[in-house]
């Protein structure tokens, strides 16, 4: 049986979207691939980047090695701080990252999704594909009811702009 893909709210420049229990996004950056390997796993950079306009970003951990834990706080424009922790389960520099994804806050830090990132060398250009596998439909729905994939889109934005500023 196949897998119905629905549109998640896709951009112009970032497709968004999901397949059973998986949540994929998919976008082309203007930059190299080491480049950005680099961004992704740089505590710095992640400041500057990860998390939605206008939010900034605490590293309080992150170790990018398999067996390595990560925990970053975002810190909404309404003064909330929202966690999110996981463990790094594969790293293969530059090409692909594999890791656990929670949203540490009741009632969805109970099961985690695992992330798989990929990155595709275009001669200059990435290709950067991220599937969340969710536990089940249910928990894919909680995490889209939160707004995530709106502020996936916006974090993807913001990682272009750093990308660019290199």
């Amino acid at each position: 049986m196949a897998t119905t893909r629905v549109d998640r709210g896709s951009t112009e420049t970032t497709a968004a979207y999901t397949e059973g229990q998986d949540l994929v996004m998919e976008r082309v950056f203007d930059a190299p691939r080491d480049l950005v390997w680099k961004v992704l796993t740089d505590r710095d950079a992640i400041t500057r980047w990860w998390g939605p306009h206008g939010y900034t970003t605490t590293v309080e951990e992150m170790d990018v090695r398999p067996g390595g834990r990560w925990r970053f706080i975002q810190h909404t424009t309404a003064g909330e701080d929202v966690p999110f922790k996981g463990e790094y389960l594969e790293v293969e520099p530059p090409a692909r990252m594999v890791q656990t994804f929670i949203f540490d806050v009741e009632p969805f830090n109970k099961e985690a999704a695992i992330t798989t990132l990929t990155l595709e060398d275009l001669g200059g250009r990435t290709r950067m594909v991220s599937r969340d596998r969710f536990p089940s439909i249910e928990s894919l729905e909680g995490a889209l009811s939160t707004g995530m994939v709106g502020g996936a889109l916006e974090t993807w934005d913001r990682l272009a702009t750093e990308l660019a500023s290199r």
